[in-house]
């Protein structure tokens, strides 16, 4: 992974941060790349919905059912948003 590579992953896990913070109301301090958003962080299903259009409005990504299944860490939306820009870079 090159520096830019990090640099972007860290921006995508900061914007991911932001945006969970927003729809959940959680501090920064409550969330790590492992949480996951319905066991550890308390989400719901309204609250997973308004998540991902939040997600796909800040990075104009769409998010299919199927991808959005397994998704289900911070960790895991942050590889996503990023494997989709790489490929946009490409």
């Amino acid at each position: 992974m090159s520096e830019n590579d990090s640099r972007q992953n860290e921006e995508v896990y900061k914007k991911v941060v932001e945006i969970l913070q927003e729809v959940l109301g959680i501090q920064d301090d409550e969330v790590n790349p492992e949480s996951r958003f319905i066991e550890d962080l308390g989400a719901e299903s309204l609250d997973m919905a308004q998540f991902v259009m939040s997600l796909e409005d800040e990075f104009q990504k769409s998010i299919d059912d199927e991808k959005l299944a397994e998704i289900k860490t911070v960790k895991d939306a942050v590889d996503f948003i990023q494997s989709e820009l790489e490929k946009q870079d490409e």
